[in-house]
């Protein structure tokens, strides 16, 4: 039997013919989808398509407070409905399921939470046809094994989850496993395709071995640095790397081999430059509460590389750079710079509040040499960064906090 679905973690698989299955035995449904099973949130959205329902997708570790804040109740058992089995009646095969999915009616939706480093999320409504806009299906991709490295009920996890549906590829798990676990599942499962955020990626480094079966990496949600960039490229060598630009509000719109991004022609009229903030056309996205306006400011600061071809890449998000006395420092810059030292594994650079300056620099790292200090690290970036840019506080740390999302954490 096909595999639908793979969890090591858990022991646990689930086959396109149990899939059809839970599926057409399915007596309620919920359009708040608040689960911390992958499965079921799968499931819960393949089932929203087939009714015509609505679906929110919800984290699954968010407590009541936060529940209700988001959406006005703590508790959704009130939301059930009887489904009618009619509407799930004739699926027998795959190609029974996926072409009622391809007949998906317009108005279906799919409420999705943003996830941002900083700041509360905000609430983004998207169509069918906004979610799978840049999803290609063809033959060619049907043997394709998708490491699902991203959490389901985001915006990247939900375009990967249909991207391996729509050519019913299998999904293996891999996001929120221990290190060990992701290498074992990659090496088991022969995954050739995994997508996830820089951090992620640096989780897993440094590796044993390298895996020849990965195929496809892609990275998404932050700045992709050289460093991991060829890193990776020691571990996946046969794996064709890719940078793309994504978020809750737009989906997938830009890719680039490195870190300098191009615009397909077909999007140059969406897209625009503002004081070096990227903005997207409202057109290319769904419908959300923090625009109504007919341009959306992205937060997203870039430098333009060239007019003609238009190139540019990335240089940081807005909220998140930091004054230090009258000074805008670039955390990400921080970070790049203190990553090149000999040792050291991950950082993540950050503020304090300060009476005097406003905000100090404060970093946390994570070393691979014990014998690497504060001073070495000091005397390093004072010959490599000015001086307001060099963290006042350095602590050592195992682990770098992050996001429901896998991005690291800002504030």
């Amino acid at each position: 039997m096909e595999m639908f679905y793979q969890d090591i973690s858990k022991n646990f698989q689930i086959t396109w013919e149990v899939l059809l299955k839970d599926i057409s035995h399915s007596k309620e449904f919920n359009p708040y989808c608040y689960h911390s099973d992958f499965y079921e949130v799968f499931k819960q959205l393949i089932l929203s398509i087939l009714l015509n329902e609505e679906i929110i997708l919800l984290d699954s570790d968010l407590s009541q407070q936060e529940l209700k804040k988001l959406t006005n109740y703590s508790e959704f058992s009130q939301f059930n409905k009887s489904i009618n089995t009619k509407n799930l009646s004739g699926l027998s095969s795959t190609t029974d399921l996926l072409n009622k999915l391809k007949q998906v009616n317009q108005n279906w939706s799919l409420t999705l939470f943003t996830s941002g480093t900083t700041g509360l999320p905000k609430k983004v409504k998207h169509s069918f046809l906004s979610i799978t806009r840049f999803i290609k299906v063809s033959p060619n991709k049907a043997s394709n094994i998708w490491g699902f490295a991203y959490s389901p009920t985001h915006m990247a996890g939900v375009q990967v989850f249909f991207q391996a549906l729509l050519n019913q590829n299998l999904i293996v798990r891999l996001f929120g496993l221990p290190k060990e676990m992701v290498f074992q599942s990659i090496e088991k499962f022969r995954i050739t395709n995994i997508s996830a955020t820089p951090t992620f990626y640096r989780l897993l480094l440094p590796a044993k071995k390298s895996y020849s079966n990965v195929t496809h990496i892609t990275s998404g949600g932050e700045k992709f640095d050289e460093k991991t960039i060829n890193q990776l490229k020691m571990i996946f060598i046969n794996a064709k790397i890719t940078n793309i630009y994504a978020s809750t509000e737009t989906g997938t719109l830009f890719a680039a081999n490195g870190d300098i991004f191009s615009i397909k022609p077909e999007l140059i009229h969406f897209v625009r430059f503002e004081h070096n903030e990227l903005l997207i056309h409202k057109s290319m996205m769904g419908v959300s509460e923090i625009n109504s306006e007919e341009w959306y400011h992205t937060g997203d600061v870039v430098e333009v590389i060239s007019e003609n071809p238009l190139q540019f890449h990335f240089v940081s998000r807005s909220k998140e750079m930091i004054n230090v006395g009258g000074y805008k420092v670039n955390p990400i810059e921080v970070e790049d710079t203190i990553r090149n030292i000999e040792g050291i594994h991950d950082v993540r650079v950050f503020s304090k509040k300060n009476s005097v300056l406003g905000n100090i620099i404060c970093c946390e790292i994570i070393r691979t040499n014990e014998q690497l200090d504060e001073s070495t690290i000091r005397i390093y970036l004072q010959s490599r960064l000015q001086e307001f840019k060099i963290p006042r506080l350095v602590r050592f740390v195992n682990n770098i906090p992050t996001t429901r999302s896998g991005k690291t954490k800002r504030n």
